[in-house]
């Protein structure tokens, strides 16, 4: 592998001597680290890195505790944490606590195997209306059918009573678990299981509510699958309620990659999207106008906000009729929702550059 390219571990330790013994233990991994203690670049090389390893002596800095949870997290020290400490831990979401020299040879292989396969996490992608009606959902699904990867896209409906965005492709009777046959999972988790006991559809899983067994999407529970999901190498794109629980929002808008807000041209969704991007969580997200003939047009919607309108989204006649009959939405290049899909992409990227 070109020395350019090759995937580097980061260590973050103001802890010269346990910086050494990492170095020592990393470099018999056949790896050479990447070392900060804090720092512009910290956030970055955070995201990028196969494998982070934390000393324990900045469990407690105010920089690490702002970074967004990730996997392959590992956090060394030299003696055995206090109680503590291991709640520090796992507030950083580490996946296991070494201490030195006890568990070196775990920490190698760890870490050769995170150099040996590397997974690039999967994007984030959240979309909300700033009203009901405003066509979030079927936006959701489209950046879902559209988004490229490896890997098949993982769909989430957070609105329990929305009705299931698994209508939307077509995947009512299809097999596999939903809300709250989840509700109850909490931290790490596998996502390739939770991934493959998902519905599937038009080469998307859907995680949608249940239409037998109502209940809250619990926050925990979401962020478990959405971290095992793109820990998996999956593209996860999670739909909002236009009022969503605000645990449940923070838990995704913090670490999502895009944020998308979809506007209606109508005067009192102008009004509600205004009062929404006051929200500092909200403040970063890409407007989509949706508009039809006779109401505001995205240049207004532009100039009533404040904001740049990304994209434009045009009324589509056939779309409701094609959501009857359980058809998936159209994201062909010449399609409204495609257009839409293909302005937002690029963005997708670039949102993960600017987080950093």
């Amino acid at each position: 592998m070109d020395e350019r390219t090759e995937p580097h571990p980061l260590v973050i330790s103001a802890d010269d001597g346990l910086v050494d013994e990492l170095l020592h233990l990393l470099a018999a991994a056949g790896t050479t680290p990447e070392l900060t203690h804090g720092g512009a670049a910290l956030r970055r090389a955070h995201r990028s890195a196969p494998l982070v390893v934390l000393g324990a002596d900045v469990l407690g800095a105010a920089a690490v505790r702002a970074l967004p949870r990730r996997p392959g997290v590992v956090v060394a020290s030299r003696e055995e944490l206090t109680g503590e400490g291991f709640e520090a831990a796992l507030a950083v979401g580490a996946e296991r606590v070494v201490v030195l020299p006890r568990d070196e040879g775990w920490l190698v292989e760890r870490a050769a195997r995170a150099v040996r396969d590397p997974v690039d996490p999967g994007a984030l992608v959240v979309v909300s209306g700033a009203c009901g009606g405003a066509g979030a959902s079927t936006l959701a699904t489209a950046l879902a059918l559209g988004l490229p990867g490896e890997r098949a896209t993982v769909l989430v409906d957070t609105d329990p009573a929305g009705g299931g965005l698994d209508l939307l492709l077509g995947a009512e009777w299809a097999e596999g678990l939903r809300w709250p046959d989840l509700a109850g999972l909490r931290g790490r988790v596998d996502g390739a299981a939770v991934v493959a006991s998902l519905p599937r559809t038009h080469g998307v899983h859907v995680l949608a509510p249940s239409r037998e067994v109502a209940g809250p999407v619990p926050p925990g529970a979401l962020a478990a699958v959405v971290e095992a999901a793109r820990a998996d190498g999956h593209p996860v794109v999670v739909d909002l309620p236009h009022r969503p629980d605000p645990a449940v929002a923070e838990q995704v808008l913090a670490d999502a990659d895009l944020a998308v807000l979809v506007v209606p041209g109508r005067v009192r969704a102008l009004a509600a999207a205004g009062t929404l991007l006051r929200d500092p969580v909200w403040g970063r997200a890409a407007l989509v106008a949706r508009t039809t003939p006779g109401g505001v047009g995205a240049a207004e919607v532009a100039t009533a906000l404040g904001r740049p309108v990304v994209a434009e989204l045009v009324h589509d006649r056939s779309a409701p009729a094609r959501a009857e009959r359980g058809e998936p939405p159209q994201v062909g290049a010449r399609t409204p929702l495609g257009q839409v899909v293909r302005r937002l992409l690029p963005r997708v990227g670039a949102g993960s550059v600017a987080r950093a």
